[in-house]
């Protein structure tokens, strides 16, 4: 009994662990430790440190185009709707007119 009601939280966990990224090497020089790292180590670590932060620098690039993108469909809908809303209001002025008797507002 015990062994069915622990797989689903087994196969969540362990699904968890493959999907987590890994965990980077790379470290603050002044925080290594003087003399810890060679010089190697370090130009490596620094590189390390520069190709996170590119890949970093493309994702929010990708992420905000598609945010941009967004923001303009949001503003092209709310022009639409304002002018959509400034039609209708002249023509429920031109019917509330026309049942008025201002004929000349039957005819549009």
């Amino acid at each position: 009994m015990f062994k069915f009601a622990f797989a689903p939280a087994t196969a969540a966990l362990a699904m968890a662990l493959v999907s987590t990224p890994t965990q980077s090497l790379a470290c603050n020089p002044d925080d290594c430790g003087k003399g810890s790292l060679s010089a190697e180590e370090l130009a490596r670590d620094k590189a390390e440190i520069r190709r996170l932060n590119r890949e970093q620098a493309r994702y929010v690039k990708r992420r905000d185009a598609e945010y941009a993108k967004g923001w303009a469909a949001t503003r092209n809908h709310e022009a639409e709707m304002d002018r959509y809303e400034r039609e209708m209001a002249a023509w429920r002025e031109a019917v509330r007119r026309c049942q008025a008797g201002d004929y000349r507002y039957c005819a549009r």
